[in-house]
């Protein structure tokens, strides 16, 4: 297991030890990290998905406002 060192506001060192007295701060940072790392998983692959729609849409096809309305008509029949 890996040791980290980081420096965090006195206050917010304090916050923390009030709000997480009963708990194993070990384990708490522990999960907090996790999900941190998942978040930024998360975000890169919405930024990858967004990335690669928005380069494809120029290879879609393009229909004129009639065109839609009549495709929506034909699928609400």
């Amino acid at each position: 297991m890996a040791t980290l060192s980081f420096s965090i506001p006195d206050e917010v060192s304090e916050a923390f030890k009030r709000a997480f007295v009963d708990i194993d701060q070990n384990t708490l940072i522990a999960n907090l990290m996790r999900k941190a790392v998942a978040e930024a998983k998360q975000e890169s692959i919405r930024k990858d998905a967004f990335r690669l729609l928005t380069e494809r849409r120029t290879l879609r096809p393009k229909l004129s406002s009639e065109e839609i309305l009549e495709a929506r008509t034909e699928i609400r029949q």
